[in-house]
C-alpha cells in the first residue's frame, strides 16, 4: 500500500493533469449552457421538441446556431483538456473530476433560467459531489495502473458492442416514452467506455505500439462519441442542462472506473472493506443523479409539481387555484427567491 501511495503523490505529471481536469470541467459546464440555449431555439423555431430524438432538420438548424456552435468549441476544448490530463496522470483520478462542471452548470443554469435550487435539489447535488470525491479519494490511495494487454481491449470493445446494441434498441422501441434520464445515462455509459478507450490509445501511442487494434479503438472511440453526442442533444431538449452534466460527471467516471477495476485490474490491490466503500460511494453518487431528476426546480416547474411559474411568481403560486389559498398572498413574489416545495 506504501509503494502504491507513493507512486500516485511522487507523479509531477499529476500536479499538472489536476487543473487540466478542472478546466476541462469548467469547458464543459459553459459548453453545455451554450449548446442547451441552441437547442431551446432550433426547437422554437422549428415549432417542434426533440424529446423523442433530434430529426435532421432540427439537427441542421442545430450547425447554424452561433449558441450552439459556440458551446460545442468550449466542449471541445474540455476534450482536449480532459485528453491532456488523461496523457500525464491516472485516469481513475482524472476522469471523476470532472463533477465540478455540476456545480457551475447549476450555478450557472439558475442564473440564466431563474429556478432558484431548492434543498432537495441542493442535496442531491451534494450526494453527486460527495459520493465522486469520496471515491476519487479512495482510489487515490489504492489504484494501480498496468500495461493494457489485447485481450483486455478485445473485452471493452465487446461489452461496448451489446451496449450500442441495447441501447439502439431501446431507443428505437421506447423512444416515444424516453426522457431526459435515459438519454443522461446513455450518454454517461457511452462516454464512460470513450474516456477508457482515449486512455488505452494514448498509452498505446506513448508505448510506441500503434497497431491494427489500436486503430480499431480509435474507430470504436469515434463511434461511441458520436452516438453519445446524440443522446446530449436529446438531452437537452427534454431536460436542464445541469440535470445533464450530473449525468456525465457521475455515470461516465463511474463507468470507466468499474472497467478499469474489473478488467483493467486497477482495484486489484485493494481490500474488501475499500472495494464495499467503492460501492457505497458510487451508490450515493447515482442516488444523487436520480434526486436531481426528480427534484430539480426547472424540472418540478415544468411539470407543475412545485407551484413556480417561470418569470416572478413563488413556489406557492400553484396553491392559487385551491379554495383555501385566495388572495394575493397566495402568489407571493417573495416565495419566488427561496424555491421551497409546498408543504406536503
Amino acid at each position: 500500500m506504501s509503494d502504491q501511495l507513493i507512486g500516485v503523490f511522487q507523479n509531477p505529471a499529476l500536479l499538472l493533469g489536476i487543473p487540466l481536469a478542472l478546466a476541462g470541467a469548467v469547458f464543459m459546464s459553459l459548453g453545455a449552457q451554450y449548446q442547451h440555449r441552441g437547442v431551446e431555439k432550433v426547437e422554437r423555431i422549428s415549432g417542434t421538441e426533440g424529446n423523442e430524438g433530434l430529426n435532421a432538420a432540427q439537427i441542421k438548424g442545430l450547425l447554424t446556431r452561433p449558441s450552439w456552435l459556440i458551446g460545442t468549441l468550449m466542449l471541445g476544448m474540455a476534450v482536449i483538456c480532459q485528453l491532456s490530463a488523461m496523457s500525464i496522470a491516472p485516469l481513475i483520478v482524472v476522469q471523476p473530476l470532472g463533477a465540478v462542471a455540476l456545480v457551475v452548470t447549476t450555478l450557472l443554469n439558475a442564473r440564466v433560467s431563474g429556478h432558484t435550487p431548492t434543498r432537495r435539489s441542493l442535496i442531491a447535488i451534494g450526494s453527486c459531489l460527495g459520493g465522486i470525491f469520496l471515491f476519487v479519494g479512495l482510489a487515490a490511495f489504492y489504484a494501480v495502473e498496468r500495461p493494457i494487454g489485447d485481450t483486455d481491449l478485445f473485452t471493452i470493445l465487446a461489452i461496448l458492442l451489446v451496449v450500442i446494441i441495447v441501447l439502439g434498441a431501446c431507443w428505437l422501441i421506447l423512444r416515444h416514452r424516453m426522457r431526459a434520464l435515459f438519454y443522461v445515462t446513455g450518454a454517461g455509459i457511452l462516454y464512460g467506455f470513450v474516456a477508457t478507450l482515449a486512455k488505452a490509445v494514448i498509452s498505446r501511442i506513448q508505448n510506441s505500439d500503434f497497431d491494427w487494434l489500436t486503430v480499431v479503438c480509435v474507430i470504436a472511440l469515434i463511434a461511441a462519441a458520436a452516438v453519445g453526442a446524440y443522446f446530449v442533444q436529446t438531452a437537452y431538449s427534454s431536460g436542464p442542462p445541469d440535470l445533464v452534466i450530473a449525468g456525465l460527471t457521475v455515470i461516465d467516471p463511474i463507468v470507466a472506473v468499474i472497467i478499469g477495476a474489473l478488467i483493467l485490474g486497477e482495484a486489484s490491490e485493494a481490500p474488501l472493506a475499500v472495494v464495499i466503500l467503492f460501492v457505497v460511494a458510487g451508490a450515493v453518487a447515482v442516488f444523487g443523479v436520480f434526486g436531481l431528476a426528480k427534484y430539480h426546480p426547472q424540472v418540478l416547474s415544468e411539470s407543475q409539481e412545485l407551484g413556480i411559474v417561470r418569470g416572478s411568481r413563488g413556489a406557492d403560486a400553484g396553491e392559487a387555484g385551491r379554495p383555501d389559498a385566495g388572495g394575493p398572498e397566495a402568489g407571493r413574489p417573495d416565495d419566488a427567491s427561496t424555491g421551497s416545495a409546498p408543504q406536503e
